[in-house]
């Protein structure tokens, strides 16, 4: 059995996002309405991330994160903060189930580069507090997630305008990530999270290939569908695969690449359905990763048979607790479950999690802290039973 306190992924792992105390959506609204400054937001957020680490270790995890408490959203915020991209807005917000999110994004005003990012300096805060038990983490949106932003129907235009040329829009995305994650090493980490929606949108037939969903005013379809436009799945693959793989072709051996691939994770709602079977060789098989964070919670994400287009030794964190809601899941069932996916992977390169944060942006999930913490308990008793750990 693999050493529970020292390679990530763990066996009772999580994906990183918190929810926010209340204190800290106080502060970040005054910031936002000019009422305090950027100093006293980041006191804030600093004392908010260091109860949550204080929290994390009480509960004997042994990963920390500082639960995405300097970002609005789980992406755009590492996006912004790449040179030649600003923050800007849509007519249309992303379109989840019955809800739609602010209408912001991250469009190109020159060409991209990763120095200097401000999120080195935020995993600089929470790195004194790692010790022999537990590990830092950081989570940051794919390589293709960003692709996918600047192809937005609003961001087109921008982004063309920039690079006519796509394979040298694909080369400076590579770089830039490069750059990014050799400065991130430089400054301690070691285990690095790639989130990833692209392959979780491309499995619904309701999104066009390019993973943008088009707005009801450009199709004939109904309000709360979206219509598919674009080509060849099996070539959007291909590209994203090439960009994720491209950004961490040369990262150092001790650096662990994980990524996490869900449906959309806002508010409680959800974005896409599918199994990963269309993907599964791209994904499973071809990504440069050493664990896929797998959301497994509903049927929306189908059975568990493409996880034998896993290879090599990579591991599988099935995200079979779900963070959408309170109500604790049945261990028995979830126990059955993990024994199922184990006919595809073997048990011992599995892992268990929620499916996704609970806060994959600042609004967070419809739950309480409380049950937040009472779902990983719930992975650690699981993984108790399961791994006779």
């Amino acid at each position: 059995m693999k050493d529970n306190h020292h390679t990530p992924p763990f066996r009772a792992d999580v994906v990183g996002s918190y929810l926010r105390p209340d204190y800290l959506h106080t502060a970040r609204r005054q910031f936002t309405h000019g009422e305090i400054d950027l100093v006293a937001l980041t006191a804030v957020e600093d004392r908010a991330i260091r109860e949550l680490i204080t929290k994390q270790k009480s509960l004997g995890l042994p990963v920390i994160t500082d639960g995405e408490f300097r970002r609005s959203w789980w992406h755009l915020d590492f996006m912004w903060g790449l040179n030649g991209v600003e923050k800007a807005s849509l007519s249309q917000g992303y379109v989840f189930d019955g809800i739609e999110t602010r209408p912001e994004t991250a469009r190109l005003t020159g060409k991209i580069s990763g120095e200097n990012h401000p999120f080195i300096e935020h995993f600089k805060f929470i790195l004194p507090f790692a010790d022999a038990n537990t590990l830092p983490r950081l989570t940051i949106p794919a390589p293709a997630q960003f692709l996918k932003e600047l192809h937005r129907p609003e961001n087109k235009q921008a982004t063309e305008s920039i690079y006519p040329d796509q394979a040298e829009l694909v080369a400076d995305i590579v770089k830039a990530y490069q750059q990014f994650i050799k400065a991130l090493y430089a400054a301690g980490c070691r285990n690095l999270q790639l989130d990833d929606c692209t392959w979780g949108m491309m499995v619904d037939a309701r999104y066009n290939n390019a993973g943008v969903a088009i707005s009801s005013q450009d199709c004939d379809c109904h309000p709360s569908t979206h219509t598919v436009v674009s080509s060849d799945l099996g070539s959007l693959a291909e590209l994203l695969l090439n960009v994720n793989n491209g950004a961490v072709e040369g990262a150092p051996e001790d650096l662990v690449l994980t990524t996490h691939v869900c449906r959309g994770n806002y508010r409680s709602t959800w974005a896409a359905s599918g199994g990963y079977a269309p993907v599964a060789d791209a994904l499973f098989g071809r990504e440069n990763v050493a664990a896929y964070y797998l959301e497994f919670d509903t049927d929306r994400a189908g059975d568990f048979s493409p996880l034998a287009a896993v290879s090599g030794n990579k591991q599988v964190v099935l995200g079979l607790i779900s963070s959408k809601f309170g109500q604790l899941e049945d261990k028995t069932t979830v126990i059955a479950r993990i024994r199922e996916a184990a006919q595809y992977v073997p048990l011992e390169r599995l892992c268990l999690s929620t499916q996704c944060g609970f806060a994959s942006t600042e609004e967070g999930n419809a739950l309480t802290e409380e049950q937040q913490w009472a779902k990983i308990e719930l992975v650690q008793q699981i993984v108790a039973e399961v791994w006779k750990a």
